[in-house]
């Protein structure tokens, strides 16, 4: 099988595994336990917890720990909002964002709040011209996704949280879930005040990612019960778990310091091939993430490409894992000014460090081969 699906989740590192189940055997304890076989699971995590904020260039203080993107995205804009309510109702965002951040914002307009979706250019980037003039008085918060997990486009995070800088009382959140070890981000160089990771996306275990919140940030909890994580995100500690992500993290930023020549050779390969077909649409910016491309076949659905390449034991997808199953076309495309028949045909293609050359030349001669195949049946030339 090759595996061409790595923005809906990667596969864990064996290592990773490796330590899941030796803490869960041997260090299952309560960390919030007062006995010493507890407090031996509360030092693992606290040193998983350093480990992570050193990986990232951050205090320990400012990790939070979270079952993820969605719940982390969610404490971050929701937080802020019902923690500054009281200077202003309003928060700017992008129209190209994933769901764990859209919804969040749609169910705060339903509490009053005001909110701002600004557009972005063809090649998926918001401009930073207009965050700054869609700021008001009322304004405390800034979300945008850094990669997007549809097309791969990067938004422009240093000069956006710079341009902030202007604005002391407007917080910046970013949603950097497809970037972590594909695109760096100096946290503090640009300016961010809250930043969420996930570690299924970094070949971590599902159920597990973490938050960076700037020491200065309040935010309201968004989970309550039994106060752990500063009292912002309370619940039992998922001990293996967040050991096991802080070894995947490690792993993951070695792996972009090797590897990333190798990973952007791959994506511009396939780029490069797939643009010289006819048959074939690209949505993806040319200089977007090193680890997606999203194409579109002319004329066929995105679901039908999608099982006939399952069928030659190759793993892709159409759009975003949370909205796979809602058989309407990708907002983000829709966004980007893509017509409707484009937006159905999307494929998207997301690599990792796992993935070779060798793989990318077998995907494209599958591909030639099951459009030749649907041609046929359809009774179309190529």
């Amino acid at each position: 099988m090759i595996y061409f699906d790595n923005s809906a989740t990667t596969k864990p590192y064996e290592e990773v595994l490796d330590t899941y189940v030796k803490v869960n055997r041997d260090f299952y304890g309560n960390a919030s336990s007062l006995h010493n076989f507890g407090g031996r699971a509360e030092s693992l995590i606290s040193k998983a917890r350093e480990q992570i904020s050193n990986l990232i260039g951050v205090k320990t203080s400012e990790i939070i720990f979270t079952s993820g993107g969605t719940e982390g995205n969610n404490l971050a804009i929701k937080g802020v909002a019902l923690k500054y309510r009281g200077r202003g109702n309003h928060i700017i965002t992008t129209s190209i964002e994933h769901p764990s951040v859209t919804e969040p914002c749609r169910q705060l307009e339903q509490m009053g709040f005001d909110v701002t979706y600004l557009p972005v250019n063809k090649e998926g980037r918001v401009s930073v011209d207009d965050i700054e003039a869609a700021i008001t008085n009322n304004t405390i918060l800034v979300s945008t996704i850094h990669v997007n997990n549809e097309i791969g486009s990067i938004q422009p995070v240093k000069e956006i949280g710079k341009m902030l800088t202007r604005y002391p009382k407007v917080i910046f959140h970013i949603d950097h879930v497809q970037g972590v070890g594909k695109i760096p981000i100096d946290l503090y160089g640009s300016y961010v005040d809250l930043c969420t990771f996930s570690a299924h996306k970094f070949h971590g275990l599902k159920g597990n990612g973490f938050l960076y919140k700037r020491q200065s940030i309040l935010l309201d909890p968004q989970v309550t019960g039994g106060n752990q994580e500063q009292k912002l995100r309370s619940g039992t500690e998922n001990t293996g778990g967040i050991v096991a992500m802080a070894k995947a993290l490690r792993i993951e930023l070695l792996d972009q310091q090797n590897k990333s020549d190798s990973l952007q050779k791959i994506r511009d390969f396939l780029f490069s091939e797939l643009q010289k077909d006819p048959r074939i649409a690209i949505q993806s910016p040319q200089y977007g993430a090193p680890h997606i491309v999203n194409f579109s076949v002319v004329g066929y659905k995105g679901e039908v490409i999608v099982h006939a390449l399952e069928e030659e034991g190759i793993i892709v997808s159409t759009t975003s894992a949370c909205s796979s199953k809602d058989n309407a076309p990708s907002s983000t495309l829709l966004a980007l000014g893509i017509n409707e028949k484009i937006a159905n045909a999307a494929v998207r293609i997301s690599l990792s460090y796992e993935n070779n050359i060798d793989e990318a030349k077998q995907f494209l001669k599958a591909l030639d081969e099951v459009l030749e195949r649907l041609n046929k049946v359809m009774g179309r030339n190529k």
